[in-house]
């Protein structure tokens, strides 16, 4: 498929908005803000999300299919998104913060297995390198020789992140990896 990416701001707020309200507010309401500092609830997510948005504080490389938002990969500076799953063991073995991280991706049931979060990886990177490049770390899971359900994988598969370059250096869950990647800045 022939995706086309753009960056998520109060111009494509509204197609956004669509993909995740067809979709029941994503994973119980979170409007995909479990990564920021800590939200208000599935009841105020929505407008949380929009206020960052509109703040320029929230970051997606957002998939269309046409003019239907079908996917999304949420990014930001790791200030922006200081929460993670596994932050114990992911801590036990720091020595630096990245620049960036990738917190989740999302795609519409419709198009799971259709390469929207590998379309939306791409564009994120893209967009980071615009956004003057720099460390960008990820915590996607390895899938490899084992069945786990797309609709689970909001961090995205080990796979996908070494199709794209970055490079996985521990564990940090069971299947679980810190992945790392510099991206050097450009872009228009």
């Amino acid at each position: 498929m022939s995706f086309s990416i753009k960056p998520l701001d109060m111009t494509t707020w509204p197609h956004f908005a669509a993909l995740v309200e067809r979709h029941n507010g994503v994973w119980g309401g979170c409007w995909c803000m479990a990564f920021h500092a800590k939200g208000v609830g599935a009841a105020g997510n929505r407008d949380a999300k929009q206020a960052l948005v509109r703040e320029g504080r929230a970051h997606a490389a957002l998939v269309f299919d046409g003019p239907a938002c079908v996917g999304w990969c949420q990014f930001g500076p790791t200030a922006e998104l200081p929460r993670i799953k596994h932050y114990r063991a992911y801590r036990e073995g720091l020595v630096a913060l990245p620049d960036w991280r990738i917190t989740c991706f999302f795609s519409d049931k419709a198009f799971r297995g259709k390469g929207v979060a590998a379309a939306a990886l791409a564009g994120a990177l893209v967009e980071i390198a615009c956004l003057g490049g720099g460390t960008v770390e990820s915590y996607p899971e390895d899938t490899e020789a084992r069945a786990a359900a797309g609709a689970f994988l909001h961090n995205g598969t080990l796979a996908m992140f070494e199709a794209q370059g970055s490079s996985h250096n521990r564990q940090i869950g069971k299947h679980r990896w810190v992945v790392k990647k510099t991206v050097a800045a450009g872009g228009d």
